[in-house]
């Protein structure tokens, strides 16, 4: 007598699991846990990584400041003894610390930068390696001196040329001098003053606009 299965036109279906199956079927298991995890913190760095650096390029265009006016301050000899400018917070800035900001001053004979030393400098008119700061009347309402968080905020930055330059005369009529202003998170505002033309006859400590 022939069986079912022969009489179906096919042989006996059988099924049979070992050990040795199983173990290989976790271990894919495994495997594929261990990749996907890989995967998934790989993603989460690199879009980390992504978004800090976006950060840090937004800071570097936004967070700086802005040069509102400069004018000179006439010394002996007919020429520039002190550069000033006026600044505030650039449009779309964040606060921007003056005390963690640095100024790099490029003259025709003079290349140095310059760091805050208001906390320490009496004088206004800065020293060979620091620029001072003092507020303009009435615009630091919330006492943050040092701190521009406010459009409202202006602060003027002294910068001594007579002490930088190394002749100590200071800048002569036609003199250029490049300033970068770039703030601690490295965005940068690029100023670019000349002297004037014509100093001859100016008064010691008399102001010129630049």
């Amino acid at each position: 007598m022939m069986e079912l299965s022969q009489l179906n036109g096919r042989p006996e279906d059988r099924g049979q699991v070992g050990i040795g199956t199983l173990i290989v079927f976790i271990a894919m298991v495994l495997v594929a846990a261990i990749a996907a995890g890989v995967l998934v913190n790989t993603a989460g760095f690199l879009q980390a990584t992504a978004e800090d650096a976006g950060q840090e390029s937004v800071d570097k265009v936004t967070n700086r400041v802005e040069v509102v006016n400069q004018h000179g301050v006439v010394g002996t000899n007919d020429r520039i003894k002190t550069l000033n400018l006026t600044v505030r917070l650039a449009a779309g800035s964040s606060a921007v610390d003056m005390n963690s900001t640095s100024i790099k001053y490029l003259s025709d004979d003079e290349v140095v930068t310059l760091t805050n030393s208001s906390s320490s400098q009496p004088s206004p008119a800065g020293t060979a390696t620091d620029f001072n700061l003092t507020a303009v009347e009435g615009t630091d309402e919330d006492n943050s001196f040092g701190v521009l968080n406010s459009g409202a905020d202006r602060y003027v930055i002294h910068i001594n040329a007579e002490a930088i330059e190394s002749d100590s005369t200071g800048l002569d009529t036609g003199d250029q001098v490049q300033l970068d202003i770039t703030s601690q998170t490295g965005g940068t505002t690029t100023v670019i003053l000349t002297m004037p033309q014509q100093l001859a006859g100016k008064s010691t400590d008399e102001p010129v606009k630049l």
